[in-house]
């Protein structure tokens, strides 16, 4: 049968298929590299659809159903995801700012990476586990990401020694921002990921009231205010080198 995907507002057709089902229409249109933004999908029965890297920005999806869909990496800005399921549904890296998702069920969803500044409705404790940090009694353990000479990869700054403490007070709070001012520590395996050669992988200490912001959404980064250098990975240990392998001091 025919099926049509239709502009929201002016009811234009975006792209139409011969085939079985508007699940597999839309993914045709994913796979054909189709603009679906502003498309009217209200009440899509999507379950499981693979749509990976998906232009579906101001898109109507109003109670769709999307559990389980691949949606890693699709755009979804301002998007209409009210009361859409998309329970275990994979939103790594997609970007979802300013999109409405009141009430949108996103139980088991995963969101690491994804863009979330402005999203409305959102659970935010849904969207990383970091945020049992703040939870935790006494000291906590961390990781920081530097190069060589001990200074973080990205913006430089501070140069970072085993033994020391740091402190930057007016590090920034805002949760919507993935990467600001502050101390910026990690997950091990953040840093695995983004380890280069010649990188160190230092062990940072600090309190659940040091941390200064965990972002909505984050893979494995947040902010302290402050913290002591109390260790080193050996990176045998980690894999990221052979055993008995070395590399220069700073």
């Amino acid at each position: 049968m025919l099926l049509e995907i239709k502009h929201r507002y002016s009811g234009s057709v975006l792209f139409s298929i011969e085939i079985g089902s508007l699940k597999m229409a839309v993914e045709a249109a994913i796979q054909s590299k189709i603009n679906l933004q502003d498309a009217n999908l209200q009440g899509a029965k999507l379950q499981g659809a693979k749509l990976q890297g998906a232009w579906l920005q101001d898109a109507w999806l109003q109670d769709a159903k999307l559990q389980g869909a691949n949606l890693q990496d699709a755009w979804l800005q301002d998007a209409n995801l009210q009361d859409a399921n998309l329970q275990g549904a994979n939103l790594q890296g997609a970007n979802l700012q300013d999109a409405n998702l009141q009430d949108a069920n996103l139980q088991g969803a995963k969101l690491q990476g994804a863009k979330l500044q402005g999203a409305k409705g959102i659970n935010k404790y849904l969207t990383t586990p970091l945020y049992s940090l703040l939870d935790q009694p006494g000291m906590i353990r961390a990781y920081k990401l530097v190069t060589p000479t001990g200074q973080g990869p990205y913006n430089g700054g501070l140069t970072y020694k085993i033994g020391q403490s740091y402190e930057i007070l007016n590090a920034n709070t805002n949760e919507q921002e993935a990467c600001a001012a502050g101390i910026n520590v990690a997950t091990l395996d953040w840093c695995l990921r983004g380890w280069q050669e010649g990188y160190r992988i230092l062990i940072v200490e600090f309190t659940a009231q040091d941390i200064a912001c965990i972002p909505i959404g984050s893979d494995g980064k947040f902010r302290l205010y402050r913290c002591a250098v109390v260790g080193e990975k050996t990176l045998a240990d980690v894999g990221l080198v052979k055993k008995g392998a070395t590399h220069a001091d700073p």
